[in-house]
């Protein structure tokens, strides 16, 4: 009997007698039951003997979608070595914020106010321009193709990156001349809680491709829990930033953060902003226990999962995307974010963080996530703390290697989980039995949409 040429072929159970086969880098999954899946770890424990008819048109379909008799497939699996050498850069411009939101992961507006220079913001430009500079450089010395490598700028924050607007609009401009002198393409992309200016929101169509809002579904929800510094709820304004946007059809995509008594509104703030406005896509998590959210976070995920599952055939009907972000069946990577792949974070002052959510060398797990900072022209880096965050890469593969999200999650945000669980070994958060069952539900809608019995995506 022929063996099975994969690294990984998951099972889940769905009730009794069916199952969900997912294999990952065959891109394939399908819906079976028992005896097909007995039948299967036989093959794949390469056992030497006569197979039935039913059995022969099981290895016909194996073949079909190729995980039968085929060469054995490449992990997705990336480690970044050598000094870092980014072209996208995340400056973080202030911990200043307008909102002071109830769940706010990095409590913005609690502490002194830090604000970024246009000097360290144009700093950070230059290195990654020069860097994109000595790519291209080696490149040609070894007689490759020139790569079109866009430089990426993004704006986030402890804060409010609006709120920094001159070192926003001339950091931008700034990028945007050097981009050109290089004939490089330049990638912006900005988070904001959408409580702009008219001339903020003109000046965002004008130069910006796309933006990414915070906005918490219903007015009342918005309200509640994303108030201004003065303590007004924040919905109208946001509001109407999406009313001027839809009138310029400049697109957007809207970040939904729930607490858990707001779960079982999912479905209704979708119709609402479906009816209402004309989002990309609206992006939904539940709020985590971490800084100012930590006494109102969620603690449910089987309601979440329910909640999100019945949000989701709303959004099918309405044709808009609904998503949440450690389900992405486009991607296969050990890499959940650009933390573990040298991701370039400036923090106010000026030292460079793997990730936007540690912005403040005041945070307890700054020691494990800052790993440069300035010297002469650029920067210099610690390259045992670099070392170590390019590890997690492979941290969870252990704990993570029988979940089907396993490529497509890779172990989720560190920093949420370095919060939550602290150094130890990892044991899995809440946010796991969502991201499995999510994932699932997924997979079970591309099976249907490919009019069953399966889903292959043939590449």
């Amino acid at each position: 009997m022929p063996k099975i040429q994969i690294q990984e072929l998951f099972s889940i159970p769905l009730d009794d007698d069916r199952y969900l086969i997912y294999a990952p880098l065959c891109r394939t999954a399908f819906v079976c039951n028992k005896y097909t899946v007995n039948f299967i770890a036989r093959l794949k424990k390469g056992v030497d003997e006569n197979v039935s008819d039913s059995e022969n048109e099981i290895l016909t379909f194996l073949r079909q979608v190729k995980i039968l008799d085929t060469a054995s497939e490449k992990l997705p699996v990336t480690t970044h070595t050598g000094t870092p050498l980014p072209t996208s850069i995340t400056l973080l411009l202030t911990t200043a914020c307008n909102l002071h939101c109830s769940y706010c992961c990095v409590s913005a507006g609690d502490t002194k106010v830090k604000s970024m220079s246009l000097d360290t913001a144009k700093r950070g430009i230059d290195f990654i321009v020069s860097n994109a500079q000595k790519k291209n450089r080696i490149a040609k010395m070894l007689g490759q193709k020139l790569p079109v490598t866009a430089l990426g700028l993004f704006y986030f924050g402890g804060g409010e990156p609006t709120a920094h607007w001159s070192v926003l609009t001339e950091s931008f401009a700034y990028a945007q001349q050097k981009a050109k002198h290089l004939d490089l393409p330049l990638k912006v992309d900005l988070t904001t809680n959408g409580v702009l200016t008219n001339t903020q929101i003109d000046w965002f169509i004008d130069h910006f491709d796309s933006l990414q809002i915070s906005f918490d579904g219903l007015p009342s929800i918005q309200d509640e829990h994303r108030r201004t510094a003065g303590g007004k709820g924040s919905s109208q304004a946001v509001m109407h930033t999406f009313r001027r946007f839809d009138a310029a059809h400049f697109p957007y995509l809207i970040k939904i953060t729930l607490t858990e008594t707001h779960y079982e509104h999912l479905s209704e703030a979708v119709t609402f902003l479906a009816d209402s406005f004309t989002p990309r896509a609206i992006q939904v998590e539940p709020a985590m226990p971490i800084g100012r959210g930590e006494k109102t976070a969620s603690s449910n995920p089987a309601l979440f999962i329910k909640s999100y599952i019945n949000a989701q055939i709303v959004a099918r009907k309405k044709g808009i995307k609904l998503e949440y972000s450690p389900v992405n069946l486009n991607k296969l990577s050990n890499h959940y974010c650009g933390t573990t792949q040298d991701m370039f974070v400036l923090s106010p002052d000026g030292n460079v963080s793997a990730c936007y959510n540690c912005h403040s060398e005041e945070d307890a797990l700054a020691p494990k996530f800052f790993y440069g900072k300035p010297f002469q022209q650029g920067y210099t880096f610690d390259m045992p703390v670099l070392e170590e965050i390019r590890t997690w890469g492979h941290r969870y593969q252990d704990f993570c290697k029988g979940c089907i999200a396993k490529w497509h999650c890779a172990g989720d945000c560190h920093y949420n989980t370095f919060n939550l669980k602290g150094e130890g070994e990892f044991t899995g958060t809440e946010r796991c039995h969502i991201t499995r069952e999510l994932t699932k539900q997924a997979f079970l809608i591309l099976i249907v949409e490919s009019d069953g019995p399966f889903w292959y995506e043939d590449h």
